[in-house]
């Protein structure tokens, strides 16, 4: 039995992981069809960084990524959209990311955002903005909430941050669509909660910070400016690279609104 559960632990690693590499012959299979969706998932990994190396051979998929980015799954568009980001001499991938920037996910518009920064292009600015605030996660009903995560735990996107049961009907959870920390609960477990009731704050994660204020440094105007100078003062929680990622980019912002 526990060389059964080793190799199957193996067996689930090896299909999962995003780094091994996959054969031309699988990229174009996964990349049309996703009916196995870490597959294709996959796929945009590795396509992404062939892209980012330069490899043009790559070029044959492009159209499968704009359908990819067009899909009714998040994580096919989340991922399509960090892809374009990589060859910003595609003037598809432009206009296929500046349609991302309504979509309903937040993740999708976020990566949107970083992406279209490679194009010169600073249309999501307020997505980059949000990259660095905190996120407010309302009560989808009325009840009595239970928390799943105490102060301070990391949180993922698509996860359930608190239950809400509801005086009829099942439970409903407050799922949280970004991904981060749990900065703040918005009111004591096992209280009861209207419909739009602020229930929890998620401070965002370090790296999306870090992402974020690599794009403002290059497009950021005095709208970010009061957002960057909270972390380039020092953040509790945030590393020291993050803080001087902030500084350089507050000073870039200041110097390009004063030439302006």
């Amino acid at each position: 039995m526990p060389v059964l559960l080793v190799v199957v632990t193996f067996l689930f690693w090896y299909q999962t992981w995003f780094g091994r590499e996959m054969s031309n012959q699988d990229m174009t299979r996964y990349l049309a069809d996703t009916s196995v969706p870490h597959k294709t998932q996959h796929a945009l990994a590795q396509l992404a960084e062939r892209m980012a190396k330069g490899d043009v051979r790559v070029r044959q998929w492009y159209p499968l990524v704009i359908r990819l980015a067009e899909k009714p799954e998040p994580g096919f568009r989340v991922m399509a959209a960090w892809a374009m980001g990589q060859d910003n001499t595609v003037e598809e991938f432009h206009t296929e990311l500046l349609k991302l920037l309504a979509d309903p996910e937040p993740m999708v518009r976020r990566n949107a955002a970083l992406a279209l920064v490679r194009f010169g292009d600073a249309s999501g600015r307020a997505e980059l903005r949000a990259l660095i605030e905190p996120y407010s996660l309302a009560a989808p009903v009325a009840g009595e909430i239970k928390y799943r995560f105490a102060e301070g735990d990391p949180v993922r996107n698509g996860i359930a941050v608190a239950r809400i049961q509801p005086s009829a009907g099942p439970d409903v959870d407050v799922i949280s669509p970004v991904s981060g920390r749990l900065e703040r609960r918005a009111v004591r477990d096992g209280a009861r909660v209207a419909a739009g009731n602020l229930v929890a704050v998620v401070a965002p994660g370090e790296d999306q910070v870090w992402e974020a204020l690599r794009a403002l440094y290059l497009v950021g105007t005095t709208e970010e400016l009061a957002s960057v100078g909270r972390f380039a003062r020092g953040v509790e929680g945030y590393s020291e690279r993050t803080r001087q990622q902030a500084a350089a980019a507050a000073a870039a912002i200041r110097k390009r609104m004063a030439q302006q």
